[in-house]
C-alpha cells in the first residue's frame, strides 16, 4: 500500500467508524468469542509476500472486530468510560498521519506550545488557581509513579537517583485502602517495597482516609525511625468512588512536610463542572493531581493530564539531558519529556484542542451532568426494588449494588447475576468487593450515552433477576 493509495482506504475507514458508531447498540457490549478463539484464526507464521489490503480489511471484520469488546459502547457501564469523540478521533488521524516524536520543543515546536496551553486552559476548567503548571502524561499510572519519584527523590534530599536505596532509612508512603493498584505498582518500580505503602482505614459515607489514624501513623513512623514521604490521596476511587478529605490530607502533609499526590483519575473530569467540586475540597494545596481526559471527558486512549505546583521538583527528579537532547540557542523552552518517565512523547495535545473546541466546555459539561443525573435516578429506582441493596451511593455516576433473594447466599447470588447480565449482551457491568460484601458496581459515563439507555439498565437488571429467580 502506497501513499497514493489512501485516499480510498482512507474514505473506507471514515466510513466504517460511522457505520461502526451507528450500530453500536445493536451489538453485544462484551466480545462474545471464547478463549483462543481470535488466536487460532491468526496465521501462525507471517507473510513473506505482500498481501492486498483487500484481504487485510476483509480479515480485520471477520476476526478483530468479533472480538471487541466495544467501549464506545453507549451501554458500557463497567470499568470506567474509556471514550472517543469524533473531534478527537479527527485529530488522533491526523496525529497519526504526521506521526510526530515530541519529546522536545525542537523536534516538534507546535506540539510544545500547544501541551503548555492545552493543560492550561483545563486547568481553568478545573478551577485550579495559576500556581499549577500541566504536562500530558500516558496515563495515571505514569503521573502516579512520577509523583512517588518525586516524593522519594525529596525525602532522600534529591540523592536516590545518585546513590539508590541502599543504607537509607525506609521511606514511607502513605494511602487509603480505596486508591487504585498504580500506586502498588509505582511504589514497587520506584524500588520503595510494598511493605513501605501503609494503607490506612477509611471512614464515613465517602471511605475517607481516616486522617487521624494517618497522622497517628506517619508521628509512630517517625518514632520508629523510617522516612515519611508522601501521601497519596483519592477522588473517586475505582472500586466504589471513595474521595478522601483532600483539605484535611493536604494539612497533614505539610505539617509533616510530606509530598501530597491526588489521584482524580475518573472523576477529576466531572470537576469541570463547579458543583462537584466539593469532592476535592483543598486541592489547591496538593502538590500533584493527575485526572484522565482519556476516561470521562471525551479524548481517547491515552490522556492523562498531570498537574504541578513544582514543575522544578518533577524535573529534578527526571530529566536527564545528553549533548544529542539538548536545544542550543534557545533558552527558555520547555521539553516535556523531562517532565515524564518516557523519553518518546505523542502529539497529544492536539486531540484537547479539537475537542475542546469542538463541544466548549459547556458542551462537556452538559454530557457529564446527565450522566450524574441518570445514574443517580437509575439508583433510587434500583433502591425500591425487593431483593436488591444499594451497598454504596452514589459518587457522581458511579453506585455500587447487590441482589440478596432468600435462601441464597448475597454473594453467589450476586456473581451469578452479573454473569447473567453480561453474557445479555444488552449491557456490560463489573463487580468489586467493599466492606465484606461482592458488589456490582454501575457508572455512567460513555460520550453517546442517553437516558433511555441507562433505563435499559433497570431492564436488564430486573429481567435477568426474575429469570434466574424463576429457574
Amino acid at each position: 500500500m502506497r501513499w497514493s493509495d489512501f485516499p480510498k482506504w482512507g474514505k473506507w475507514a471514515a466510513d466504517w467508524a460511522a457505520q461502526y458508531h451507528a450500530g453500536l447498540r445493536d451489538r453485544p457490549v462484551r466480545a462474545q468469542t471464547k478463549p483462543g478463539e481470535v488466536l487460532a484464526a491468526l496465521p501462525a507464521a507471517p507473510p513473506d509476500a505482500a498481501q492486498p489490503i483487500e484481504d487485510v480489511i476483509a480479515d480485520f471484520e471477520r476476526i478483530v472486530v468479533p472480538g471487541i469488546t466495544h467501549w464506545q459502547h453507549p451501554r458500557f457501564f463497567a470499568y470506567f468510560p474509556s471514550n472517543a469523540s469524533p473531534a478527537a478521533v479527527l485529530a488522533d488521524n491526523l496525529i497519526t498521519a504526521m506521526a510526530p516524536q515530541c519529546m522536545l520543543w525542537q523536534t516538534s515546536p507546535a506540539a510544545t506550545e500547544m501541551e503548555t496551553r492545552m493543560m492550561d486552559w483545563l486547568r481553568q476548567g478545573l478551577g485550579l488557581p495559576d500556581g499549577f503548571a500541566g504536562v500530558i502524561q500516558d496515563s495515571a499510572s505514569s503521573a502516579t509513579l512520577a509523583a512517588v519519584l518525586v516524593m522519594r527523590e525529596r525525602a532522600l534530599n534529591w540523592d536516590g537517583n545518585a546513590q539508590g536505596l541502599a543504607g537509607q532509612r525506609p521511606i514511607r508512603i502513605y494511602c487509603s485502602n480505596e486508591v487504585h493498584t498504580s500506586v502498588d505498582r509505582a511504589i514497587w518500580v520506584a524500588g520503595i517495597g510494598a511493605a513501605n505503602l501503609v494503607r490506612i482505614p477509611t471512614q464515613g459515607p465517602l471511605r475517607s482516609i481516616d486522617v487521624t489514624a494517618l497522622e497517628a501513623q506517619i508521628c509512630a513512623d517517625l518514632k520508629a525511625g523510617y522516612l515519611p514521604a508522601g501521601i497519596v490521596a483519592c477522588v473517586g476511587g475505582t472500586g466504589t468512588g471513595a474521595c478522601d478529605d483532600i483539605a484535611a490530607t493536604c494539612a497533614i502533609a505539610k505539617k509533616y512536610n510530606l509530598y501530597s499526590h491526588i489521584d482524580a483519575a475518573w472523576a477529576g473530569a466531572a470537576m469541570i463542572c463547579p458543583e462537584y467540586r466539593t469532592l476535592w475540597a483543598g486541592v489547591e494545596e496538593a502538590d500533584s493531581i493527575v485526572f484522565n481526559p482519556h476516561k470521562w471527558l471525551g479524548t481517547q486512549f491515552d490522556l492523562s493530564a498531570h498537574f504541578v505546583k513544582s514543575p522544578e521538583a518533577l524535573t529534578r527528579t527526571l530529566a536527564i539531558q545528553p549533548e544529542y537532547l539538548k536545544t542550543h540557542g534557545a533558552d527558555g523552552i520547555i521539553n516535556y519529556s523531562e517532565w515524564s518517565v518516557p523519553l518518546g512523547r505523542r502529539f497529544r495535545a492536539l486531540k484537547l484542542w479539537f475537542l475542546i473546541r469542538a463541544y466548549g466546555l459547556d458542551g462537556l459539561r452538559g454530557m457529564i451532568r446527565n450522566h450524574v443525573t441518570w445514574a443517580q435516578e437509575l439508583a433510587e429506582q434500583i433502591r425500591t426494588l425487593p431483593e436488591f441493596e444499594i451497598v454504596t451511593d452514589p459518587v457522581l455516576s458511579l453506585f455500587t449494588f447487590r441482589w440478596a433473594p432468600e435462601r441464597r447466599d448475597a454473594d453467589e447470588a450476586t456473581l451469578a447475576l452479573l454473569a447473567a447480565i453480561n453474557d445479555d449482551g444488552r449491557i456490560y457491568l463489573t463487580q468489586t468487593r467493599t466492606a465484606g460484601k461482592l458488589v456490582i458496581r454501575f457508572q455512567a459515563g460513555q460520550f453517546d450515552c442517553t437516558r433511555d439507555d441507562v433505563q435499559t439498565a433497570l431492564t436488564v437488571i430486573t429481567e435477568t433477576a426474575k429469570t434466574l429467580k424463576d429457574a
